[in-house]
């Protein structure tokens, strides 16, 4: 059954659903200058800034939502994970001091997009007449972000490892060739880079 939001909060949510989509968007970009620019994974303090600052976004759209709605209790259970992912969870974990591993920190940096690219469906949604048209749109925009949240993860950890993988473009390649199941003359020899390899041609 889908959720039912007052009629008056209408525009308003429409402009937090934009904001939240342009927030991932940050996100994306930040995240892609820190591993093309440096090639391995860091985290740098305008990294930091910008994932703040877009968690506070996210969970300014996910409180004013759960406002409008009828049934706040609904909403708030049927959208709890996306209420954990708008957390800054990686500013509190380096606030706090606690050492984690170097997948985790990529973990912590990716989840708010989980909640961005949810944003983006209802942004969708708004654009795109038809229900089939509106699902196709969506899984479109789901199967180019993936890819190229792929490309990047995979480029950040098969750089300078990798001898068939020394730009990204290489990586973007590779990304698009296993995506569409044709398969590119590069293999991963890391774990995350095999992992990718498996997930990509089952979302094509």
């Amino acid at each position: 059954m889908a959720i039912q939001f007052r009629s008056q909060y209408t525009s308003l949510l429409r402009t937090t659903s934009i904001a939240s989509m342009l927030a991932g968007l940050a996100i994306i970009i930040s995240l892609s200058y820190d591993i093309l620019h440096n090639h391995l994974f860091v985290i740098t303090p305008a990294y930091l800034e910008v994932q703040f600052i877009a968690c506070l976004v996210l969970l300014m759209d996910f409180a004013l939502h759960l406002f409008a709605a009828f049934d706040r209790r609904q909403y708030f259970w049927r959208n709890f994970v996306f209420l954990l992912v708008s957390i800054p969870l990686l500013n509190i974990v380096l606030w706090s001091g606690v050492e984690l591993s170097r997948e985790w920190y990529f973990v912590l940096k990716m989840a708010p997009l989980i909640r961005a690219f949810a944003a983006v469906i209802i942004v969708v949604a708004w654009l795109v007449n038809g229900r089939i048209k509106m699902l196709f749109a969506g899984y479109l925009f789901t199967v180019v972000a993936f890819t190229y949240l792929a490309a990047l993860l995979f480029y950040c950890y098969e750089y300078g490892i990798n001898p068939k993988v020394d730009n990204f473009g290489n990586a973007l390649w590779w990304a698009w060739m296993g995506v569409t199941t044709v398969g590119a003359a590069i293999f991963p020899v890391t774990a995350i880079g095999k992992i990718l390899a498996v997930m990509l041609p089952s979302l094509g």
